[in-house]
């Protein structure tokens, strides 16, 4: 099971009570923090969302938005007596500005601290949940979008009719990986027998700041949610190409050429006090469309 809340939905500047970019993908077990604009641990609170469920944070880049948000989270882990290990993803020169911050200010981590510096495309972390590669997208400064996929689910096991066969229960692993079971005068219990097909893993793509590009396409290919940046109307098309972002149409274009299931909008732009435009030109293009509204949690 994945979900995505969103902290923050707004571009550069705060406005109409829409915060800096900030989201948290849960598992049932953990969060995973991407972006951290000013703010975000504000949202964090009102939204319940509990830090010491964060192990792994994700930077897109290093224009404020996206990360003014960081020392402050970390500085509060720290006064909170963390003691489990904290790791951060992002471009190399955030290593040096976190060092920096917490130099000036005398302080140390009271937590296991490691920084992985993203230097190209491929894959940054992989755990028993989740693995996340990151891409580049065509933003003004070095930019990574990042793709989350759940790992194959085991198979269900129907205690019931397992136990009907008698399979001792330490051989419930060995079915959830698929094996059958031979029982000691040599009759094979098929695995389908006792056991159901657990749900599909599902996937996240998160194309953080970027201009109009295709061949994003490709890289989110079907997965079951994509948030894309929308920070304009399609009336300042030549906006957005001009400070390399994308507009409502855009975003949409992309969704439509990768077959995703669902696509998410974002990071709108604080000329806009009202979104209901957003979503009904992005749903002329691609009709499962929804806004990354603030507060909610969309369930994959």
């Amino acid at each position: 099971m994945l979900a995505l809340t969103i902290l923050g939905n707004n571009s550069a500047v705060p406005a109409f009570d829409r915060h800096p970019t900030a989201q948290v993908l849960h598992t049932q077990e953990d969060g995973y923090l991407i972006d951290c604009g000013e703010g975000t641990q504000i949202q964090m609170s009102k939204y319940k969302i509990r830090r010491n469920k964060i192990n792994h944070i994700f930077i897109s880049h290093l224009h404020g938005d996206h990360y003014f948000g960081l020392i402050a989270l970390l500085s509060s882990m720290n006064l909170a007596g963390r003691t489990q290990e904290l790791h951060l993803y992002g471009p190399p020169a955030l290593e040096d500005i976190i060092k920096l911050q917490m130099q000036v200010a005398n302080n140390v981590f009271s937590y296991p601290f490691y920084f992985h510096p993203i230097i190209g495309a491929g894959e940054i972390m992989n755990n028993n949940k989740l693995t996340v590669t990151c891409f580049p997208v065509k933003h003004r400064i070095e930019c990574w979008g990042f793709l989350f996929r759940e790992k194959k689910n085991p198979r269900k096991i129907d205690p019931e009719r397992a136990r009907s066969y008698e399979i001792p229960t330490s051989y419930y692993d060995k079915l959830q990986q698929g094996f059958d079971y031979t029982t000691k005068k040599g009759t094979i219990i098929p695995n389908s027998e006792v056991t159901v097909a657990a749900s599909a893993p599902k996937s996240y793509a998160y194309c953080a700041d970027t201009k109009y590009d295709e061949s994003l396409a490709e890289i989110v290919k079907h997965v079951d949610l994509l948030y894309h940046e929308s920070t304009y109307l399609k009336a300042h098309e030549d906006k957005a190409a001009m400070y390399f972002h994308s507009t409502t149409t855009q975003a949409a274009a992309v969704a439509k050429l990768a077959g995703v299931k669902k696509l998410l909008l974002g990071h709108f732009s604080s000329k806009y006090e009202s979104l209901d435009d957003f979503l009904s030109e992005a749903k002329e293009v691609f009709d499962d469309t929804e806004l990354a509204i603030e507060g909610v949690s969309y369930k994959l």
